[in-house]
């Protein structure tokens, strides 16, 4: 998938997974980073444990999807993370 393509489903993704999970966001920029890293997050689940081919070829409803969730578990690990380190 090219670049624009990985931004573009990332925005997608990114604002998806902020409204799922609410919040304080973070904001457009962020958004599209989450998105990204989310379709990473999605990618590799995709492949590694599903045997998907090719989860993410392009901008279409399965790779919003997957990207989606995959910002989701990422924004999941960031509220851990940041949690833990308010403990401290």
């Amino acid at each position: 998938m090219g670049l624009l393509s990985w931004i573009i489903v990332g925005a997608v993704a990114g604002m998806l997974a902020g409204l799922v999970m609410r919040g304080r966001g973070f904001g457009f920029l962020g958004d599209v980073v989450v998105g990204i890293v989310g379709a990473c997050i999605g990618g590799g689940v995709a492949v590694w444990y599903f045997h998907a081919p090719d989860p993410m070829n392009g901008i279409s409803l399965t790779s919003v999807v997957i990207a989606s969730l995959g910002a989701i578990v990422f924004i999941i690990l960031i509220r851990i993370v940041q949690a833990i380190g308010a403990r401290r």
